[in-house]
């Protein structure tokens, strides 16, 4: 790991991530005033921010479920196969549902999710993402709210990890 130690920088920042954060939960606010929202975390990396999130969001009842899903394995890229380590606990049925996801590149893991949970009858859902890398994107999906939008970079902390380590960085590096 010392090779990756000394090839990481900050992208954004943790005064910058924790300010954007608070701005996507008042948008969220917003739109889910008076509702009840439920939030889906996708495990692992979407934990911290699916945690800092939920605290800023106001003006309506939230509750929250996990789901943990791969495509990567070990790897740096998208593996393309998209397996269900954790399901739901709950229902989502006629429940406004927001998935919390840390970084959404080529899509593929999005879009068979969206699909896949679709088919339980929530009444609404949307997507969340800290990160958006739309230069990787390979299949069309819907981001209702965006943290930052990134270059194509391999990127560390606030939840994302390389070899499950680094996800506790309070902010984003990008290794060079």
């Amino acid at each position: 790991m010392n090779n990756i130690d000394d090839k990481m920088k900050t992208l954004i920042s943790q005064e910058k991530l924790e300010k954007r954060i608070s701005e996507l939960a008042e948008e969220i606010s917003r739109d889910y005033a008076g509702k009840e929202l439920h939030l889906i975390c996708i495990l692992k990396g979407g934990v911290m921010f699916m945690t800092q999130l939920a605290k800023h969001i106001t003006n309506c009842h939230v509750s929250m479920d996990f789901m943990s899903v791969s495509s990567y394995g070990n790897e740096r890229v998208s593996s393309g196969k998209v397996r269900i380590v954790k399901d739901l606990d709950e229902s989502i049925e006629d429940r406004d549902v927001l998935i919390v996801e840390d970084i959404i590149d080529s899509g593929r893991t999005l879009s068979h999710l969206l699909e896949m949970l679709g088919t339980r009858n929530p009444a609404s859902i949307r997507l969340c993402t800290m990160l958006d890398k739309p230069s990787r994107r390979e299949v069309d999906v819907k981001v209702d709210y965006v943290g930052f939008t990134i270059e194509d970079k391999f990127v560390l902390g606030y939840g994302l990890d390389y070899d499950q380590f680094y996800r506790n960085i309070p902010y984003i590096a990008v290794v060079e």
